[in-house]
């Protein structure tokens, strides 16, 4: 591993030491997941999307044109054979409508698979964890390949993968909050418990969030804000997507221990007296 490091420090190196983030069977070699609203522009957001290196980019079913041939629409500028346009259920409140607005992204032909979300509470858009396993099983019946959107709770992450979900994405902290990851422990408990990959979602606000992360053993990590909200959206975009790198680097290295007294770097022995 050592040696490959040395001749390649960057991206390639990585994918020679690594596997491929992997999703109901397909592989990607990106591990940052992308969405595309709050940009301020659409060729802002789709510079961003490319400087992050991203395969997959989430769209809001419920708050787009699913129009494609308009130019207004927000999927007239997103190829599919660049990106894996993955809908989301963003802004939805119960199972049912949940439901509807993932049968009526695949009826527009953007994909069977679905990034689903069932906010429960409007002031801190939490998930509603029962209205979201009522919808994942309806979903996943249909034939749907099903990332569900829940909080860091392992009994409902269980609920969801024995429901059949392709992904579980536990929120770092609040939606758009940029508060970064709250809460390592459960997320590290998540990874550790589930067989389907777990993907961090909501909360990463900067790079260093991004790296922490990625550094706790995730498959990965989905942001939005983080990037159409920075002053130089672009900017912030290669940014995440070395820090991505660099916590998943980080965690395939092995951290050292962490100790409460000081341990010198230098060995003692044979020093001149």
């Amino acid at each position: 591993m050592s040696t490959v490091l040395q001749q390649d420090p960057g991206s390639e190196a990585l994918a020679r030491i690594d596997e491929p983030l992997t999703i109901a069977g397909r592989s990607f070699r990106s591990r940052l997941i992308v969405g595309t609203g709050k940009y301020d522009a659409p060729e802002t957001m789709v510079q961003a999307l490319r400087a992050s290196g991203t395969e997959i980019v989430t769209v809001a079913v419920r708050r787009v044109d699913l129009d494609a041939s308009k130019r207004e629409s927000l999927l007239h500028h997103l190829d599919p054979e660049e990106f894996l346009l993955l809908p989301n259920t963003a802004g939805c409140y119960d199972a049912e409508d949940a439901i509807r607005y993932a049968r009526l992204g695949r009826e527009a032909g953007l994909h069977d698979w679905v990034k689903l979300e069932v906010i429960g509470d409007e002031e801190t858009l939490f998930p509603d964890v029962e209205q979201l396993l009522v919808a994942a099983r309806v979903l996943v019946e249909e034939g749907f390949t099903v990332l569900a959107y829940t909080n860091d709770d392992l009994v409902t992450a269980l609920k969801l993968q024995e429901a059949g979900v392709a992904a579980v994405m536990p929120l770092a902290s609040p939606i758009g909050s940029g508060l970064g990851l709250l809460n390592p422990v459960t997320i590290r408990i998540l990874k550790r418990r589930l067989d389907v990959p777990v993907i961090v979602d909501a909360g990463v606000g900067t790079a260093s969030d991004a790296c922490i992360t990625m550094e706790q053993g995730v498959d990965g990590v989905l942001m939005n804000t983080a990037l159409a909200a920075a002053e130089r959206p672009v900017l912030m975009a290669a940014a995440m997507r070395r820090a991505v790198e660099a916590g998943r680097m980080a965690y395939l290295a092995g951290r050292m221990p962490r100790r409460e007294w000081a341990v010198p770097s230098s060995p003692t022995g044979g020093m001149l007296g």
